[in-house]
């Protein structure tokens, strides 16, 4: 098996992704698909996640990291199967393969949402320094569960930055604050946004007290450690339901 084989029985074929498409992530970093979730599928996943966090209580989000006022989950695979399109929707895995040209794996699938007056990030790539055009790495996919209004915790996005050679870090003087150039997401629910983690985003504050919930399935290319290790954590009921393209995506065999 390898990620050309995967992605033609995930259902990945080469008119996938329109040029215009490929021609945003290039140039701008990312782009956006409304209604990839219908309205009865938000309310499976919003009443799961709900479910979920309210069981996990203190330790949700354990498996990886902690966030003051922005309630978090991981390792989600494990937890409910309807979680699995977030990987192996065809649009997502086109677009991954688009920005690597090579091999890649899942790297970990993780929920935020914003409690009221929290959520604001420092804008950040997903590696600590500048990368290349052609050495990218890293890709996301964000699910919008609820809607992303600008004043709900929406996620904020520097197009074209992913070229930029910089570090916000060093070319902002506080990169907590408002880029000029940056773009706050208004998009309805069962929206994915499709974006080169290499590119500058961050949450930003919840003014609204509206839910935002969010589900991140990060990418990454083959040769590199997943954030989540997932054959550490896969259970085997998880294992058996699971195609062997699914089982080589999520690198468990």
């Amino acid at each position: 098996m390898n990620t050309h084989e995967t992605l033609r029985l995930l259902g990945v074929s080469d008119d996938t992704l329109s040029s215009s498409q490929m021609n945003q992530l290039d140039d701008y970093g990312y782009f956006v698909v409304q209604g990839l979730l219908d309205e009865k599928q938000l309310k499976k996943f919003r009443y799961r996640l709900d479910e979920l966090y309210e069981k996990e209580g203190a330790e949700a989000g354990l498996e990886l990291t902690h966030e003051v006022g922005c309630p978090r989950l991981t390792n989600l695979i494990n937890k409910d199967q309807i979680f699995d399109i977030c990987f192996t929707h065809p649009i997502v895995l086109a677009a991954v393969s688009h920005i690597f040209g090579s091999e890649f794996k899942t790297n970990s699938l993780n929920y935020r949402d914003t409690l009221p007056h929290y959520g604001l990030q420092r804008l950040h790539p997903d590696y600590d320094h500048p990368v290349e055009p052609g050495s990218f790495f890293k890709c996301n996919a964000l699910w919008l569960i609820d809607p992303h209004t600008g004043e709900n915790g929406s996620t904020r996005f520097v197009p074209k930055s992913h070229l930029s050679g910089q570090h916000p870090r060093k070319a902002m003087a506080n990169h907590y604050d408002p880029h000029p150039n940056e773009i706050i997401l208004n998009e309805p629910a069962g929206t994915v946004v499709i974006c080169n983690a290499h590119m500058w985003h961050g949450g930003t504050c919840n003014t609204s007290g509206e839910r935002r919930r969010t589900l991140h399935a990060s990418f990454i290319k083959r040769e590199f450690d997943q954030q989540l290790t997932e054959r550490h954590f896969i259970q085997p009921e998880t294992y058996e339901r699971l195609s062997p393209a699914f089982r080589y995506l999520l690198d468990v065999d």
